[in-house]
C-alpha cells in the first residue's frame, strides 16, 4: 500500500495549519514556502479540504485558511478522506460488484479486517497528537 502524494500533501498543509493555529488566517503562498510544495497543488488540495468542512477560507487583507474544527476534532482519517475518499484497500471492500468472486472470495476477508484496523488505526490519531509530538531524530554518527 502506497499513500498518495495529495495525502502526504494534505496531512503536512493540515498539520501546518495546526501548528500556526495561534496566528489567524494562513495564506497558502506560506504554507507553501515553508513546506516546500508548490501553490497550485496546495489551492487544490484546500478545496478538497474545505468541501469536508476541515478548513474555511477567510477574503480581504488578512485573510488566508484557518481549521474549521479543533486539532484536537480532525483525525488522520478524515482528512485522508477529505482528499481522496473512502479508505478501501481494493475495490472489492466499497464496490463488491467490481469483482464477479466476491460472494465466495475468501481473501476479502483477509482484506476487509486489514482495511478496517488501518481506518480504525487513523481515526484514532488527530492532527493535535501529530502537532504536540516530539519526532525522534537519531543522533548516531554513519561509519
Amino acid at each position: 500500500m502506497k499513500l498518495s502524494t495529495t495525502i502526504r500533501y494534505g496531512t503536512r498543509l493540515m498539520l501546518d495549519m495546526a501548528e500556526h493555529n495561534e496566528t489567524g488566517p494562513i495564506r497558502i503562498k506560506t504554507i507553501a514556502q515553508r513546506q516546500g510544495i508548490s501553490e497550485k497543488y496546495l489551492e487544490k488540495i484546500v478545496r478538497l479540504l474545505r468541501k469536508a468542512g476541515l478548513v474555511d477560507g477567510l477574503r480581504g487583507p488578512g485573510g488566508g485558511y484557518v481549521l474549521a474544527v479543533p486539532p484536537e476534532k480532525i483525525t488522520m482519517g478524515a482528512i485522508l478522506e477529505a482528499v481522496q475518499g473512502r479508505i478501501e484497500l481494493c475495490p472489492c471492500l466499497g464496490e463488491p460488484e467490481h469483482c464477479e468472486k466476491h460472494m465466495y472470495c475468501k481473501t476479502r476477508m483477509v482484506w476487509n479486517d486489514i482495511n478496517a484496523a488501518v481506518s480504525s488505526r487513523l481515526h484514532s490519531i488527530t492532527l493535535a497528537d501529530l502537532r504536540d509530538s516530539t519526532c525522534p531524530v537519531d543522533t548516531k554518527e554513519v561509519h
